[in-house]
This record gives C-alpha cells, structure tokens and sequence, in this order.
C-alpha cells in the first residue's frame, strides 16, 4: 500500500510540474558565457554559469508558452557588459509585450557606488525589488585612464611607439603623462554617449523625465529608502517576500525554473533533423592571435584563434545545409595577421552566396572590427565599443633599469637589423624607418578595406578611422555598422536574407560529435580542424599588460587600454 502511495504521489507531483504555472529565474551574479564553451577547460570553468545564447533562446520561447507567467532576475553589483545588458534588456522587453509578468530583484545595486549599469538592466523591468539593506548607486558613467610615464621614467624604461594616428592612444599609458586632446575627445564623447543612452532607457523604463533622470544621477548614490521615495525601486523587500508577491500574482502552485534550463530542455525536443536548412552561428570572443582559439589556465581570459575561426567558417561554408552565417564577435583586436586571415574567410563566405551576418557583442574593436567588417550586414547594440581603426608598434626600451639593478646586457648578432626588437637598446633611424614602413602598411590596408566593405571613400574611412572608438550608436550614424540590436536580431536577418522560415533553426559551428572531437582532422579542410585547445602562457591574467609592456603580445590591432563599462 505504501509503494502505491508513493507512486501516486510521484505521479501528481509530475503532473503538476507539467501543468502548473511556470515561473523563470536567472541569476546574474555569477555572471553569463557569450557562447558554447571552446573547450575543456572552459566547459569546466562555465559548469554553472549560463550561457547568454540559452537565456535569449529560453526567453524568446517563453513569450508564446502559455505556462510562462513571469520571470524573476536576481541582478549583483557586477553586471554583464553594456552591450550584454542592452540584449537583455530588450528580450525582457519582448517578454513584457508578450504579457508576462517581469521582476528585477536585488540586494544592491552597487552599494552606494558603481550601480549605474545594473540598475540600468533592472529598469527595463515591470517591478524592481530592493533588499531593505541595500542601496542603489546610480551615480553616472566615467572612464578613468591612469599615466606611467613618470613611474617608468623613475626605473629607467623608455619608450619607442609609433602609432596611427591619434586617436590609437593604447601606448598613452606608458608615453604620455595626461591625456592628449584626441584621446580626451574620444573618451568624452563614449561617455556622453553611454550617458545618453542609460537615461533615456531609464526614462522609458520606470516612466520618469529624462531631465529627471539626470538630477537623480547628480545627486546619487541613494541609501533604500531615497531610492524608494524617488520612484527608482517598486519596493523594499527579501527574497522570500519577493517570491511570495510574484506567487500570488500567478498562482500559489507555480513551479520555479532556472531559464538556462528551461532552454536546454525545449532545444532537446527541437534538434535539426538531418538534411534541415540552418543558419550556423560562429563564436569568436577574446584577443586574436594566431593559431586555434582557446583558454590560458592561468587565467587571462579566452582567445580568438584565426585557425579555429577560419577553420568554423570553411566548414559552415561547405555544408549544403547551411545557408547563412552569424558570426558572433566579442574582441578587443590583437594579430593583425591573424585578423586579416579571419577577414578572408568572410569575405569567401559572402562570395559564394551564403548571407554571413556579424552579432557584435561588448567589443568588436580593431582587429575585431576587422574580421566584422567584410559582412553582409553589422549588428551591433548601442553600447558596443567598436571602430579603433589604427595600429601602433614599437617597444619598452629597458637598458636604464637594468643599469640600475647591476644588470648588464651583450648582443652577438648578423644582420644590420637582427637585434632591432631587443629590449636593451633604442631603433636607430634605419630601424624606425622599417617600423614606420610597417605602421603605414597595416593602416592603408586597414583603411582600404573598411572603405570597399563598407561602401565608403578611402578619405571617409580614413576619417572614421585614426584609430578612434566608437559606441555602437556613433557608429550606425557614421555607416561602420548597418544595424543596432543583439543576437536574435542577427540571426532573423540571416534568416531573411537566405529565404529561410522565421523559426529556421540555428546550429552552433562546427558541431562535432564525441567520436568527431578525439579523432585527428583529416586536413585543414575537416571541420575538426575547427577544434580549440588549452593554451599554455606565461603571462596568464596579465596577457593584456605584459603585452602594452613590450614583452610577447597578442598583436597591433588591439582597443586601447581597459575599454569596459560596467
């Protein structure tokens, strides 16, 4: 009798998880991945944290599912990127019209500081909950640059950078004691920018005057209770009380799920039958280099190999079944050989009559606006960081340090120029005569083909160019971008352009099978080609400043400086 009882019971809890309203979660604060993981290591370390591609998959089937009634995001202090933000912003956004109920809760928005993007990802939401303890630091959008000129100039380090042209300040850092008038320029206008756009989605968002928005910028960060009374948060309230209000909205015998999950399981029923028509959707994110995409496991973040990403799109290029392409970038730049050589493959794509469409991510700047720039259409979301046309090259000369810590340096070479890149030594004229040579190389081509993949004059594109950034919303205006909107919007483009269904499905490339990744590529033309490996680097999480240092880096093609906001 007691077995039977269980049964039933496990067969009415079933069925209630089956048909009882479904209420969706996700938790931002462990943060989310922009894609598939590129590799083993990878997929260990993102075990338990969800992809961004999951979250607007789910949510997208969520506005047309019946049993979807609201969705509860618990939002930290450490928010995803801008550009990640917007993306989501606008799925919630979809998920309102659809009539779902839409709730952002946190324990604080930054405690009484750095708050201003994740509450500017809560208020695109129907309710915003707030712990009583906590605090909403809306306090504005600023980018700080820090000057080591006269540290290093105190050790004994000089120097030796050329670049093109102003606005290409990555080395300012280490050359400079303030900031140049280019540089300031540019970092004025994204911040003005990124201003205009976070007030104007909080105006909308929580139904208050732009002008407003602005004073209660000025005059924060707010304790709970200002917040409350400025009409900036819907209520004070915990966790339990938060859930116990969106159960009484929906139903009392609602069941809760994480979106990432609920995702998975509604594309486990949905896989492309054999022989289906796809869109292939290509991740590259990190710094280009040379070589297969891959993870450090010291830390430092991914990178975007040009073999890999050479490789995926061959691959998604020769499949009859594949009829467009979304490459999906998230880049601060790096190898400008490695760039160029993901550059060709785009522009292979395009000729032979398969639509490739760009998803631009946080970053899509230098290198990463050149593997971007040869597509059929850019999308790009307002906050992106894009642009940063230029390159710059040169070294850190250390021979003052090293003679003043006793070290002595001898070079045995052949060759005029064999020890030009040597550290204890400046260039002589010849040698920046080559280093120059160089520099005007990368840019003209640079520049000559932003010009012939985006439509513009060489004088136009050198223009936009000189190596300055730009916001996703700058660049529509200027033609460097055709569109503003996030993943699913590229990926309903590519539909488009192919002739495929609305709901065509959408296939991550290369996709391999357990037997496909152990067994060796057959040649550079098997898609296993498209493999990505652990890389094994000394710098670890200090690539990027090992790099600006003069030491081993990822390339001439690389954003300047730390270009994230938060």
């Amino acid at each position: 009798m007691d077995a039977t009882k269980v049964i039933i019971d496990s067969v009415d809890r079933f069925r209630q998880r089956r048909t009882a309203p479904l209420v969706l979660e996700l938790d931002l604060t462990e943060g989310l991945t922009d894609g598939p993981p590129s590799d083993p290591l990878t997929a260990i370390m993102a075990m338990r944290r969800t992809s961004l591609t999951d979250v607007l998959s789910g949510l997208k089937r969520a506005r047309t599912d019946d049993r979807v009634k609201a969705l509860i995001v618990k939002i930290g202090s450490r928010s995803p990127g801008l550009a990640v933000v917007q993306e989501l912003r606008q799925a919630v956004a979809y998920l309102r019209a659809a009539g779902k109920l839409t709730v952002a809760y946190a324990e604080s928005f930054g405690e009484l500081g750095a708050g201003t993007v994740p509450y500017y990802l809560a208020s695109g939401f129907e309710r915003i909950y707030l712990q009583p303890s906590g605090d909403v630091g809306l306090t504005g959008v600023a980018m700080e640059q820090r000057f080591l000129r006269g540290a290093l100039g105190k050790l004994g380090v000089e120097y030796q950078v050329g670049q093109r042209h102003e606005y290409k300040t990555a080395a300012n850092t280490f050359t400079q004691d303030h900031m140049t008038e280019a540089h300031r320029e540019s970092m004025s206008r994204i911040t003005e920018s990124v201003t205009e756009q976070v007030v104007a989605g909080i105006a909308e968002g929580r139904g208050i005057d732009a002008t407003r928005v602005r004073e209660l910028i000025d005059q924060g960060p707010f304790i709970g209770a200002e917040a409350l009374e400025a009409g900036l948060v819907d209520r004070m309230a915990y966790r339990d009380e938060v859930y116990d209000e969106v159960k009484s909205a929906v139903g009392e015998d609602a069941t809760l799920q994480y979106v990432g999950r609920y995702a998975k399981a509604l594309t486990s029923r949905k896989l492309p039958r054999p022989g289906e028509q796809t869109v292939a959707l290509v991740h590259g994110s990190g710094a280009i280099r040379l070589g297969r995409s891959g993870r450090s496991p010291l830390g430092g973040g991914g990178a975007m190999g040009s073999d890999t990403i050479c490789a995926a799109l061959r691959a998604a290029r020769r499949d009859d079944n594949v009829k467009a392409v979304v490459f999906r970038v998230d880049s601060p730049g790096g190898s400008y050989t490695a760039s160029d050589a993901i550059w060709r493959e785009v522009v292979l794509t395009r000729k032979a009559g398969k639509p490739i469409v760009i998803s631009m991510g946080d970053l899509a700047a230098s290198g990463g606006y050149m593997v971007s720039m040869a597509a059929d259409v850019i999308v790009a979301q307002p906050g992106t960081l894009t642009g940063s046309i230029g390159v710059f090259g040169g070294k850190a000369v250390i021979s003052g340090l090293l003679e003043k810590i006793g070290v002595s340096s001898e070079t045995v070479g052949e060759g005029e120029n064999s020890g030009m890149l040597s550290a204890t030594k400046g260039f002589s004229e010849a040698q920046w005569a080559r280093i120059n040579a160089w520099l005007d190389r990368v840019y003209d081509d640079f520049v000559n083909k932003v010009a012939e993949g985006r439509g513009l004059s060489r004088e136009r594109a050198h223009e936009l160019a000189k190596g300055r950034v730009w916001t996703g919303a700058d660049a529509l205006e200027r033609g460097l971008v055709d569109e503003l909107g996030g993943l699913e919007d590229a990926l309903s483009l590519a539909r488009k352009k192919a002739g495929l269904a609305a709901d065509a499905p959408v296939r991550p490339y290369p996709r391999l099978s357990p037997l496909e990744r152990l067994r060796p590529a057959e040649s550079s033309e098997d898609k296993a080609a498209a493999l990505t490996q652990v890389r094994l680097e000394a710098w670890g999480p200090i690539a990027h400043l090992a790099g600006e240092l003069g030491l081993p880096s990822y390339g001439p093609l690389m954003l300047p400086g730390w270009w994230t906001i938060r």
